[in-house]
């Protein structure tokens, strides 16, 4: 059986006590994962455990039960609260129901009260996780979400972001049949009038292009369409290199079609035809590259890259995607993966036969991708390439197509190994950039995470996976840390008070100073001050 963690809030130890063993909390299905003396100390302890549910007091110091009601439902909307209080107050009930507390109890509580609140309670939990595990709940979601998720694989094929074994199982498990010989990438763009044009205009019009497009072409070509911000994608499926006229024919038309129907100048821009899934980026590519002359062409309505940029044997035709994969397995894969992108990106140069202008140009954007990484995380040449005796600008002019693999491992491999030095380095910097504004900053009582964060640029759940991680503590219980030895310091060295000391590391309520001093060192701020006078005149005498 699954047990849900519960949190008991009482500044009273004799009631947590009575309340830990007034019933069988396994037996109700519950894992009592702590207990904590005022709302302060819950909400601290919330943000540390998995909590489900928070049995809290209202009268307590520091924080209110009612407070920390209102703070848990704002940070873990989900978690279930249960208060209770000695006083039948119809204001406090209110104030409980507004909170959408489970309940609101008046003590004494009977054991067989709290069995029946926590009864309804498990109920309540065990169908929300019922809910959210519910197969065929989960298969009728998956099926209306299918459709947006088709779209977003074939985004990021064409994007070049899902490539290779895991485009093709995605597609299976997406449930898509995009297998073919050959495939061509085209773009649709209504261009409306500048008066007219707003946002939801320009969308309905791209929708209602989309719903044309799909009419004309359903019955006489293969292909697949989708919405991308004002554009519609084309990805057309063709059984033989011959079919492109008829791509071209029928996008003619449906520009046609689309410009008398909708009062609007559409273009279509296309691609060029690929004989392999991976590939389709080039072919978006040279789509929105076609699409770019739309302004200087505007009596075309046909845009095709071949015909704009007659001469392509001139460009060197290697897929972006081997780039990406590259670049990708550098950054983060391990040798071997590193070592199978290096592997599949040098058999694609070998199966181009390109010409000495198209190495020429590949090596320079195989350097300029290179440095991208490099520029990213503000790396200096020598870092980049190694102690390499080859000049690195002039690359294509001192190395062979088989020198390049046997170079490009070795500036990898030292790359690879910078970047995981620098990721480990900025990870430390970022660490001591946080102690140190928490050093410079834990006197304000209103010091928090989020501050800290937007100080360092970062997200909180980044930043409190990487302190934790190289700090061993949390925030909150760091920054406790240095406010109680910064107390201790003022303790040894001046006559202040208490309630002043207290105020002086960031705590506007003494009591609750106090009592986190006590929790940490074991006794009171003043005891201790005694403690260390009586060791200063041991030591003198």
């Amino acid at each position: 059986m699954e047990l849900y963690n519960i949190l008991l809030v009482d500044d009273e130890a004799d009631v947590l006590l009575a309340m830990k063993r007034k019933i069988d909390w396994e037996a109700m299905g519950f894992c009592l994962a702590g207990t904590a003396e005022n709302g302060q100390e819950a909400l601290e302890m919330a943000e540390q455990l998995h909590i489900d549910v928070v049995m809290t007091d209202i009268k307590m110091p520091y924080m209110d039960g009612l407070t920390l009601c209102r703070k848990l439902k704002q940070n873990y909307r989900n978690m279930k609260v249960v208060i209770y209080s000695g006083f039948d107050d119809f204001e406090f009930a209110r104030e409980a129901v507004h909170l959408e507390a489970e309940e609101y109890l008046l003590k004494p509580i009977s054991a067989k009260d709290m069995e029946n609140v926590f009864r309804k309670i498990k109920e309540k939990l065990d169908q929300e996780f019922s809910e959210h595990r519910n197969l065929s709940k989960l298969s009728e979601y998956y099926k209306k979400s299918l459709p947006a998720m088709q779209e977003q694989l074939v985004m990021g094929m064409l994007e070049g972001k899902v490539t290779g074994d895991r485009a093709k199982n995605m597609l299976d498990t997406y449930e898509m049949h995009l297998e073919s010989p050959y495939y061509v990438v085209a773009l649709l763009y209504a261009d409306i009038n500048a008066k007219e044009a707003n946002g939801n205009t320009q969308q309905l019009l791209t929708l209602s292009l989309k719903e044309m497009a799909q009419d004309y072409l359903k019955e006489r070509i293969g292909f697949y369409s989708t919405v991308y911000l004002d554009e519609v994608i084309l990805l057309f499926m063709l059984e033989d290199r011959n079919d492109m006229d008829k791509v071209l024919y029928h996008l003619d038309q449906v520009c046609k079609m689309g410009t008398r129907v909708l009062k609007a100048q559409v273009t279509a821009a296309v691609g060029q035809i690929c004989d392999k899934m991976d590939h389709l980026t080039t072919s978006y590519q040279e789509a929105r590259n076609a699409m770019e002359y739309r302004t200087i062409m505007s009596g075309s309505q046909v845009l095709y890259i071949h015909d704009i940029e007659p001469s392509p044997q001139e460009s060197v035709s290697l897929m972006e995607y081997d780039f990406q994969n590259l670049m990708r397995a550098v950054k983060l894969g391990d040798r071997d993966e590193t070592n199978a992108a290096i592997k599949q990106f040098m058999e694609s140069i070998r199966n181009l036969s390109i010409t000495p202008n198209q190495y020429q140009l590949l090596c320079m954007e195989l350097l300029t991708e290179l440095m991208k990484i490099g520029r990213s995380y503000k790396l200096r040449t020598k870092q980049i390439f190694g102690d390499s005796d080859i000049p690195w600008q002039e690359l294509y002019k001192y190395i062979s197509v088989d020198e390049l693999e046997h170079w490009l491992q070795d500036v990898c491999t030292n790359l690879r190994h910078t970047l995981r030095h620098e990721r480990t380095d900025s990870t430390m910097k970022l660490t001591e950039q946080a102690k140190t504004f928490i050093e410079d900053h834990y006197k304000e009582n209103d010091l928090s995470a989020d501050t800290l964060c937007r100080h360092l640029n970062v997200s909180a759940a980044y930043f409190s996976t990487i302190f934790k991680k190289e700090v061993g503590l949390s925030f909150v219980a760091y920054l406790t840390k240095i406010r109680l030895e910064h107390a201790v310091e003022l303790l040894r060295t001046t006559e202040d008070k208490t309630y002043i000391i207290a105020e002086a590391v960031g705590y506007t309520e003494p009591n609750y100073f106090s009592y986190v001093f006590k929790k940490q060192y074991g006794i009171s701020p003043s005891k201790y001050r005694a403690n260390l006078q009586a060791q200063e005149r041991a030591r003198e005498s």
